[in-house]
């Protein structure tokens, strides 16, 4: 994973039903080969204990394309001893200006979660 200075790309996980950080969630980045499409792994990380994960790709491996940040929020809930609906949660999303910086957080609950584009 990139250092958290260089990476223009960001991400943290809220847990809404008990309105704590998601800490300790697998995470992973991925980036769709127009070409084969298929999608290939580029970065993994783990939140840490404010749920965040900062540094998950560097600027220069930053490239306008379609990524996709795949969270285990399956695993994280039975930790927890909580049954979840969702084993994980798939986020994709289409960068066009790599210039820029962005960080996409996700609110989750066992039953439900949302995500959107922040700054």
């Amino acid at each position: 994973m990139a250092g958290a200075e260089s990476s223009p790309l960001t991400t943290y996980v809220v847990n809404t039903s008990d309105g704590v950080p998601g800490a300790k969630i697998a995470l992973s980045l991925h980036r769709l080969d127009t070409n084969l499409m298929i999608w290939t792994m580029i970065g993994v990380g783990t939140t840490n204990e404010d749920g965040c994960c900062p540094g998950l790709i560097s600027q220069e491996a930053f490239i306008p394309g379609m990524y996709k940040l795949r969270f285990e929020t399956g695993l994280y809930w039975e930790r927890l001893g909580k049954t979840s609906f969702y084993p994980y949660v798939e986020t994709v999303f289409t960068i066009q200006n790599p210039a820029q910086k962005f960080n996409l957080p996700l609110l989750m609950s066992p039953f439900s979660y949302s995500t959107h584009r922040g700054n």
